[in-house]
């Protein structure tokens, strides 16, 4: 292997945490474990932030047991990457948190909208509420009670968004609590795998089939590739008092270096004390 000794340090870590392990007890046991020794490198300060394609709850809590959460915020979340007809929006939590509160919710909106502002240029990013209809008494007790928070921030807050909402609407970020967000992320990964599947062996069939699949071969690619993980690289888990990216469990060389892009994006434009600058403004009884 040939590398930049000036640009890369290889840092030696004598465990993993497997994909079936509690993260919480691997965290606290494995002290040497890749992610533990990765997040400790952001504690101490040589490193500035930890990106991992490994278990996502490891990478979590490692996290939060070891970077701590920024002043203000209660829980993390993971805001994940969902291209839609307007470009880009996040929706968080994509399962960092699966049994959020309402004000969870509602910090999750205000770092969306911080992460949606700086990283991508948006002045006054649109937040949507994931909701069972679009109209303000639709839901359960707990998302009308997210609903009544967001109506009364200073967010720009478009109201509730429904499933078939989520790639159609105008929206920079979608909150949800992570139980919810992490269904709707594995679900459309599953289907846009499914359709392309689906596509493939219609084409196979006759000779008109792949006739037709020579001719929108690029188009097809091109349009797998606005919803493809890897061009995308990883999820930021805002509210750790550090950058980490979460990255797919399958990224190819590709989808790292992405990650490690929306890293460095996260650091330049200081995203986390942007964060606790407006969650700064929000106080609970």
């Amino acid at each position: 292997l040939s590398i930049n000794s000036d640009r890369i340090e290889i840092v030696h870590a004598s465990e993993i945490v497997e994909m079936h392990e509690s993260p919480a007890k691997a965290i606290r046991r494995k002290k040497d474990s890749s992610i533990s020794v990765a997040t400790d490198l952001v504690k101490n300060g040589t490193c500035e932030a930890v990106v991992s394609a490994g278990n996502t709850g490891a990478a979590v809590t490692a996290a939060t047991l070891k970077l701590r959460n920024l002043k203000g915020i209660e829980r993390a979340g993971i805001a994940s990457p969902i291209p839609n007809e307007y470009g880009m929006s996040y929706l968080l939590d994509a399962g960092a948190n699966p049994e959020a509160k309402p004000q969870h919710l509602l910090q999750y909106a205000i770092m969306g909208s911080v992460y949606s502002s700086y990283v991508h240029g948006k002045k006054s990013p649109k937040i949507g509420l994931m909701s069972n209809g679009a109209e303000e008494e639709k839901g359960t007790a707990f998302t009308k009670e997210v609903f009544g928070l967001l109506k009364e921030s200073d967010l720009n807050f478009r109201g509730n968004i429904e499933g078939h909402d989520l790639f159609s609407k105008e929206v920079d970020v979608v909150v949800c609590d992570g139980f919810t967000g992490n269904i709707i992320l594995k679900t459309c990964e599953a289907t846009a795998k499914a359709v392309a599947k689906w596509v493939s062996e219609e084409i196979q069939k006759n000779t008109l089939g792949k006739i037709g699949g020579a001719l929108v071969k690029p188009a097809f690619k091109a349009a797998m590739a606005r919803g493809s993980y890897e061009e995308y690289g990883g999820s930021p888990l805002l509210g750790t008092n550090g950058v980490c990216i979460i990255a797919h469990g399958g990224s190819s060389p590709l989808a790292i270096k992405n990650a490690i892009r929306v890293a460095s994006e996260s650091i330049a434009q200081r995203i986390n004390p942007h964060i606790e600058e407006e969650i700064a403004k929000l106080s609970f009884p």
